[in-house]
Protein backbone atom coordinates (compact mmCIF):
# COMPACT_ATOMS: atom_id res chain seq x y z
CA UNK A 1 0.00 0.00 0.00
CA UNK A 2 1.57 3.48 -1.30
CA UNK A 3 1.56 6.47 1.24
CA UNK A 4 -1.79 7.74 1.88
CA UNK A 5 -2.16 11.86 1.07
CA UNK A 6 -3.86 12.95 4.15
CA UNK A 7 -5.92 15.77 2.31
CA UNK A 8 -7.56 14.69 -1.00
CA UNK A 9 -9.48 17.29 -2.86
CA UNK A 10 -11.94 16.06 -5.19
CA UNK A 11 -13.59 18.45 -7.87
CA UNK A 12 -17.02 17.58 -8.69
CA UNK A 13 -17.94 19.01 -12.18
CA UNK A 14 -21.55 19.75 -12.41
CA UNK A 15 -23.07 20.59 -15.78
CA UNK A 16 -25.46 20.31 -18.48
CA UNK A 17 -24.17 18.60 -21.67
CA UNK A 18 -25.07 19.59 -24.92
CA UNK A 19 -27.62 16.46 -26.67
CA UNK A 20 -25.32 14.49 -28.68
CA UNK A 21 -22.61 16.56 -29.40
CA UNK A 22 -18.82 15.40 -27.91
CA UNK A 23 -17.19 18.38 -29.69
CA UNK A 24 -19.36 21.10 -27.61
CA UNK A 25 -19.08 19.41 -24.38
CA UNK A 26 -15.57 18.33 -24.53
CA UNK A 27 -14.76 22.28 -25.70
CA UNK A 28 -16.95 23.36 -23.05
CA UNK A 29 -15.83 21.25 -19.99
CA UNK A 30 -12.20 22.38 -20.83
CA UNK A 31 -13.18 25.71 -20.23
CA UNK A 32 -14.73 25.14 -17.28
CA UNK A 33 -11.36 23.16 -16.05
CA UNK A 34 -9.46 26.50 -16.52
CA UNK A 35 -11.31 27.86 -14.02
CA UNK A 36 -9.98 25.47 -11.12
CA UNK A 37 -7.32 27.52 -9.77
CA UNK A 38 -6.35 25.39 -6.72
CA UNK A 39 -4.59 21.96 -7.12
CA UNK A 40 -7.13 19.10 -7.26
CA UNK A 41 -6.48 15.49 -6.98
CA UNK A 42 -9.70 14.01 -8.38
CA UNK A 43 -11.44 15.51 -11.37
CA UNK A 44 -15.03 13.55 -11.13
CA UNK A 45 -17.44 13.80 -15.02
CA UNK A 46 -21.07 12.82 -15.20
CA UNK A 47 -22.28 9.85 -16.52
CA UNK A 48 -22.34 9.74 -20.55
CA UNK A 49 -20.42 13.34 -20.33
CA UNK A 50 -20.25 13.60 -23.96
CA UNK A 51 -23.77 13.18 -25.33
CA UNK A 52 -26.15 12.77 -22.61
CA UNK A 53 -28.24 9.66 -21.46
CA UNK A 54 -29.95 8.06 -24.08
CA UNK A 55 -30.14 4.72 -26.62
CA UNK A 56 -28.89 6.90 -29.55
CA UNK A 57 -25.70 7.55 -27.56
CA UNK A 58 -24.31 4.46 -28.58
CA UNK A 59 -24.37 6.20 -32.00
CA UNK A 60 -21.47 8.45 -30.89
CA UNK A 61 -19.44 5.76 -29.39
CA UNK A 62 -15.26 5.72 -30.29
CA UNK A 63 -12.49 3.26 -29.41
CA UNK A 64 -10.62 4.08 -27.31
CA UNK A 65 -7.38 6.02 -27.98
CA UNK A 66 -9.46 8.56 -30.16
CA UNK A 67 -10.93 11.90 -29.42
CA UNK A 68 -12.23 11.98 -25.59
CA UNK A 69 -9.55 9.00 -23.96
CA UNK A 70 -6.50 11.52 -25.51
CA UNK A 71 -8.76 14.77 -24.13
CA UNK A 72 -9.04 13.50 -20.71
CA UNK A 73 -5.40 12.30 -20.72
CA UNK A 74 -4.83 15.73 -21.62
CA UNK A 75 -6.16 17.45 -19.06
CA UNK A 76 -5.51 15.01 -16.26
CA UNK A 77 -1.50 15.60 -17.30
CA UNK A 78 -2.29 19.40 -16.98
CA UNK A 79 -3.99 19.76 -13.67
CA UNK A 80 -2.01 16.77 -12.52
CA UNK A 81 -4.96 15.09 -11.23
CA UNK A 82 -6.82 11.66 -11.96
CA UNK A 83 -10.02 12.34 -14.09
CA UNK A 84 -13.20 9.90 -14.43
CA UNK A 85 -16.30 9.76 -16.37
CA UNK A 86 -18.21 7.64 -18.50
CA UNK A 87 -19.03 8.42 -22.58
CA UNK A 88 -20.24 5.86 -24.97
CA UNK A 89 -16.97 3.47 -25.89
CA UNK A 90 -17.01 0.73 -28.92
CA UNK A 91 -14.76 -1.90 -28.43
CA UNK A 92 -15.00 -5.46 -30.87
CA UNK A 93 -18.32 -4.64 -32.28
CA UNK A 94 -19.96 -3.90 -28.74
CA UNK A 95 -20.93 -0.73 -26.92
CA UNK A 96 -20.60 -0.02 -23.85
CA UNK A 97 -21.13 2.63 -21.33
CA UNK A 98 -17.43 3.39 -20.16
CA UNK A 99 -15.94 5.07 -17.29
CA UNK A 100 -12.54 6.44 -17.81
CA UNK A 101 -10.02 6.50 -15.07
CA UNK A 102 -7.38 8.95 -16.87
CA UNK A 103 -4.05 9.58 -14.59
CA UNK A 104 -1.63 12.25 -15.39
CA UNK A 105 1.29 9.69 -16.31
CA UNK A 106 -0.63 8.98 -19.17
CA UNK A 107 -2.35 5.36 -17.92
CA UNK A 108 -5.73 5.10 -18.95
CA UNK A 109 -8.68 2.16 -17.12
CA UNK A 110 -11.45 1.58 -17.20
CA UNK A 111 -14.83 0.02 -15.74
CA UNK A 112 -18.14 -0.62 -17.38
CA UNK A 113 -21.30 -0.17 -16.39
CA UNK A 114 -22.67 -3.25 -15.28
CA UNK A 115 -26.71 -2.82 -14.39
CA UNK A 116 -27.63 -1.00 -17.86
CA UNK A 117 -31.10 0.82 -16.95
CA UNK A 118 -34.02 -1.18 -18.72
CA UNK A 119 -36.78 1.03 -18.14
CA UNK A 120 -34.71 3.42 -20.85
CA UNK A 121 -33.89 0.34 -22.83
CA UNK A 122 -29.92 0.77 -22.69
CA UNK A 123 -29.72 -3.20 -22.33
CA UNK A 124 -30.84 -2.97 -26.20
CA UNK A 125 -27.82 -1.18 -27.40
CA UNK A 126 -25.14 -1.39 -24.66
CA UNK A 127 -23.09 -3.99 -22.83
CA UNK A 128 -22.94 -4.83 -19.63
CA UNK A 129 -19.86 -4.88 -17.96
CA UNK A 130 -18.41 -8.13 -16.13
CA UNK A 131 -15.78 -7.11 -13.46
CA UNK A 132 -15.69 -4.31 -10.73
CA UNK A 133 -12.77 -1.77 -9.85
CA UNK A 134 -10.54 -0.22 -7.53
CA UNK A 135 -7.84 1.83 -8.42
CA UNK A 136 -5.26 3.15 -6.30
CA UNK A 137 -4.64 7.10 -6.44
CA UNK A 138 -2.47 9.00 -4.05
CA UNK A 139 -2.84 6.34 -1.48
CA UNK A 140 -6.75 6.42 -1.79
CA UNK A 141 -8.80 3.36 -3.03
CA UNK A 142 -11.22 4.48 -5.23
CA UNK A 143 -14.25 2.43 -6.53
CA UNK A 144 -16.37 3.66 -9.48
CA UNK A 145 -19.89 2.93 -10.30
CA UNK A 146 -22.43 4.61 -13.02
CA UNK A 147 -25.62 5.76 -11.78
CA UNK A 148 -27.98 2.49 -12.19
CA UNK A 149 -25.62 0.85 -10.40
CA UNK A 150 -26.25 2.26 -6.90
CA UNK A 151 -29.29 1.01 -6.76
CA UNK A 152 -27.11 -2.96 -6.39
CA UNK A 153 -25.63 -2.56 -2.78
CA UNK A 154 -24.09 -6.10 -3.24
CA UNK A 155 -22.69 -4.53 -6.27
CA UNK A 156 -21.16 -2.12 -4.20
CA UNK A 157 -19.91 -3.92 -0.66
CA UNK A 158 -17.28 -2.84 0.60
CA UNK A 159 -16.56 -6.33 2.07
CA UNK A 160 -12.87 -5.86 3.66
CA UNK A 161 -12.24 -2.08 3.62
CA UNK A 162 -11.22 -2.88 0.13
CA UNK A 163 -11.89 1.11 -0.39
CA UNK A 164 -12.02 4.36 0.73
CA UNK A 165 -14.59 6.61 -1.92
CA UNK A 166 -17.30 5.29 -3.71
CA UNK A 167 -17.63 7.43 -6.74
CA UNK A 168 -21.12 7.25 -9.20
CA UNK A 169 -21.06 9.02 -11.89
CA UNK A 170 -24.81 9.99 -13.06
CA UNK A 171 -27.53 11.24 -15.26
CA UNK A 172 -30.00 10.34 -12.62
CA UNK A 173 -33.56 12.90 -13.41
CA UNK A 174 -35.55 15.23 -10.98
CA UNK A 175 -38.49 12.90 -10.09
CA UNK A 176 -35.97 10.04 -8.72
CA UNK A 177 -33.21 12.24 -7.07
CA UNK A 178 -34.59 11.22 -3.30
CA UNK A 179 -33.49 7.72 -4.43
CA UNK A 180 -30.05 9.38 -5.75
CA UNK A 181 -29.32 11.71 -2.65
CA UNK A 182 -30.80 8.64 0.41
CA UNK A 183 -28.54 5.86 -2.02
CA UNK A 184 -25.46 8.19 -2.11
CA UNK A 185 -25.87 8.55 1.74
CA UNK A 186 -26.76 4.96 2.51
CA UNK A 187 -23.74 3.62 0.64
CA UNK A 188 -21.47 5.96 2.66
CA UNK A 189 -22.65 4.80 5.68
CA UNK A 190 -23.16 1.12 5.09
CA UNK A 191 -19.51 1.23 3.35
CA UNK A 192 -17.80 2.82 6.30
CA UNK A 193 -16.28 5.07 2.74
CA UNK A 194 -16.61 8.43 1.95
CA UNK A 195 -19.34 8.55 -1.63
CA UNK A 196 -19.01 10.71 -4.02
CA UNK A 197 -22.20 11.48 -6.64
CA UNK A 198 -21.89 13.70 -9.96
CA UNK A 199 -25.14 13.99 -11.70
CA UNK A 200 -26.16 16.61 -15.08
CA UNK A 201 -28.26 19.03 -14.46
CA UNK A 202 -30.58 20.78 -17.49
CA UNK A 203 -33.34 19.06 -19.61
CA UNK A 204 -32.71 17.08 -22.61
CA UNK A 205 -34.87 16.94 -25.78
CA UNK A 206 -37.27 14.01 -24.70
CA UNK A 207 -37.80 16.08 -21.91
CA UNK A 208 -36.43 14.65 -18.97
CA UNK A 209 -35.06 17.00 -16.39
CA UNK A 210 -31.90 17.18 -14.16
CA UNK A 211 -31.33 19.13 -11.24
CA UNK A 212 -27.77 18.08 -10.27
CA UNK A 213 -27.61 17.37 -6.01
CA UNK A 214 -24.01 16.29 -7.17
CA UNK A 215 -22.61 15.08 -3.61
CA UNK A 216 -19.79 14.31 -1.88
CA UNK A 217 -21.11 12.46 1.90
CA UNK A 218 -18.90 11.09 4.52
CA UNK A 219 -18.38 7.78 5.99
CA UNK A 220 -21.08 9.19 8.80
CA UNK A 221 -23.34 9.93 6.37
CA UNK A 222 -22.76 13.65 6.29
CA UNK A 223 -22.96 15.84 2.80
CA UNK A 224 -19.81 17.70 3.10
CA UNK A 225 -21.23 20.50 0.35
CA UNK A 226 -24.31 22.25 -0.16
CA UNK A 227 -26.54 20.53 -2.88
CA UNK A 228 -27.74 22.19 -5.44
CA UNK A 229 -29.00 22.26 -9.35
CA UNK A 230 -26.57 24.75 -10.63
CA UNK A 231 -23.90 24.59 -13.27
CA UNK A 232 -20.92 24.58 -11.04
CA UNK A 233 -17.63 22.79 -10.25
CA UNK A 234 -17.48 22.09 -6.19
CA UNK A 235 -14.40 21.67 -4.89
CA UNK A 236 -14.18 19.29 -1.49
CA UNK A 237 -11.81 18.12 0.98
CA UNK A 238 -11.86 14.58 1.93
CA UNK A 239 -9.83 13.74 4.94
CA UNK A 240 -7.73 9.70 5.79
CA UNK A 241 -6.84 10.08 9.11
CA UNK A 242 -10.72 10.87 10.25
CA UNK A 243 -12.06 8.00 7.84
CA UNK A 244 -9.33 5.63 9.25
CA UNK A 245 -10.28 6.29 12.81
CA UNK A 246 -13.44 5.63 11.99
CA UNK A 247 -12.85 2.72 10.51
CA UNK A 248 -10.98 1.95 14.10
CA UNK A 249 -13.59 2.74 16.52
CA UNK A 250 -16.04 1.57 14.65
CA UNK A 251 -15.48 -1.55 12.25
CA UNK A 252 -18.64 -2.56 11.04
CA UNK A 253 -16.80 -4.64 8.62
CA UNK A 254 -15.84 -7.21 11.24
CA UNK A 255 -19.35 -8.36 11.59
CA UNK A 256 -20.32 -8.20 7.86
CA UNK A 257 -21.88 -11.06 6.01
CA UNK A 258 -20.24 -13.43 3.53
CA UNK A 259 -21.35 -13.72 0.28
CA UNK A 260 -19.93 -14.82 -3.36
CA UNK A 261 -20.74 -12.29 -6.49
CA UNK A 262 -21.80 -14.71 -9.34
CA UNK A 263 -21.20 -12.75 -12.65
Amino acid sequence: MSHHQENFKVAIVQFNPEWMNPTANLATLEEKLWTIEENVDLVVLPELFTTGFHNEAAEKAEPIGLTTSKWMLQQSKRMGAAILGSYPVRQDRKVYNRLIFARPNGHISHYDKRHLFRMASEHMTFEPGNFQVIEEWKGWRINPIICYDLRFPLWCRNTNNDYDILVCVANWPAPRIDAFNTLLKARAIENLSYSVGVNRIGQDPNQVNYIGQSAVYSAKGKALNELNDIDEIKIVTLNYKELHNLREKFPTHLDADHFTLQL
